[in-house]
């Protein structure tokens, strides 16, 4: 069975190898990247109502996946560059409805053997339920992944597609919801 527990800060802190295994299998990355993706981690625990919700297998006792984020604001890497770019494609008015109080959710992996049963949008809506900011924003690979079909099922719409972080060369599609979340049939989560 698995049950959701939200942790803050210090316990994802001292999670940290464990979650970041579950980044390691489930994005498969170059092992070399591993040591800078903890750093950042590490350093987004830091960041203003900071929230991370763990998916635990009771009956393995296991940590079968998480999701974390964050209020988004001005000095972090990811906000600076993602906004200003919307900002130059849309305009500061569309740039600023959908950064200027959003949760920025870093990050949500679930381990390949547990996925396909719910548990990434259980994890999503478990994330911004209750949050108070107006919008949660994201970024994912721009392909027709698993993950992408996700957070349009959960009401994700893209915001900026073919999108290169500084350095990258892969496509990002960047995507945003209005909170409260919505629920399938287009009712919405109360927070």
């Amino acid at each position: 069975m698995i049950q959701l527990r939200r942790v803050g800060p210090d316990e994802f802190r001292a999670a940290l190898d464990t979650v970041l295994e579950i980044y390691a299998v489930a994005m498969r990355p170059p092992s070399d990247q591993l040591a800078g993706r903890m750093a950042i981690m590490r350093n987004h625990a830091t960041y203003p109502d900071f929230d991370c919700v763990l998916a635990e297998d009771t009956q393995a006792s296991g940590v079968a996946g998480f999701a974390y984020g964050f209020h988004g604001g001005q000095g972090q890497w990811w906000h600076e560059v993602v906004r200003g770019a919307l900002q130059d494609r849309a305009g500061p008015v569309v740039a600023n409805a959908w950064f200027g109080d959003a949760l920025e959710i870093a990050e949500i992996h679930v381990r390949p053997e547990y996925q396909g049963r719910g548990i990434g949008r259980r994890l999503i809506h478990t994330l911004c339920e209750g949050r108070p900011e107006r919008t949660a924003v994201l970024s994912t690979h721009d392909a027709p992944t698993v993950a992408r079909h996700l957070y349009r099922d959960v009401g994700f719409a893209d915001l900026m597609t073919r999108f290169v972080f500084p350095g990258g060369y892969e496509e990002y599609v960047i995507a945003g919801v209005r909170l409260p979340l919505p629920l399938p049939g287009g009712a919405a989560l109360e927070g």
